[in-house]
């Protein structure tokens, strides 16, 4: 399975992390294009503009347009509310936490692990085949 990824972060050593991360993970899956934007706002840009999005990972804290309000709009937005999304956050207040996975996201802790990132990477592709 070949899938492209969009990764939503505002700090670009974060972005390299993340970039580098999903590139070394061993999965039965194959990154075909990884896409990057500095906050909510361009990741819609690069919504509209790519769309063979498979995957999101998307910090919630950037100026601009944080991530939640970013996902908000990938929600209600038809085209892209298909898309699976994965919050990478330092976010530690469990309501929070509680609140992004009932709307359906994965969501791994700042700072991240191989291990995780790839179970919540697995997790979200895994919804979005039974869907299909």
């Amino acid at each position: 399975m070949k899938i492209s990824v969009l990764i939503v972060e505002d700090d670009p050593t974060m972005r390299v992390v993340l970039k580098n991360t999903i590139q070394s993970v061993d999965m039965d899956i194959e990154i075909d294009k990884i896409y990057e934007a500095e906050n909510g706002q361009e990741g819609i840009k690069v919504l509209k503009e790519q769309h063979q999005i498979d995957l999101m990972l998307v910090d919630i804290y950037m100026p601009v347009m944080d991530g939640l309000d970013m996902l908000d709009y990938v929600h209600d937005h038809p085209d892209f509310q298909h898309i699976p999304a994965i919050v990478v956050s330092t976010e530690n207040d469990e309501q929070r936490i509680d609140a992004i996975l009932r709307k359906g996201l994965g969501f791994v802790p700042k700072p991240l692990t191989n291990v995780l990132l790839k179970d919540q990477i697995v997790n979200m592709l895994g919804k979005v085949a039974e869907t299909n």
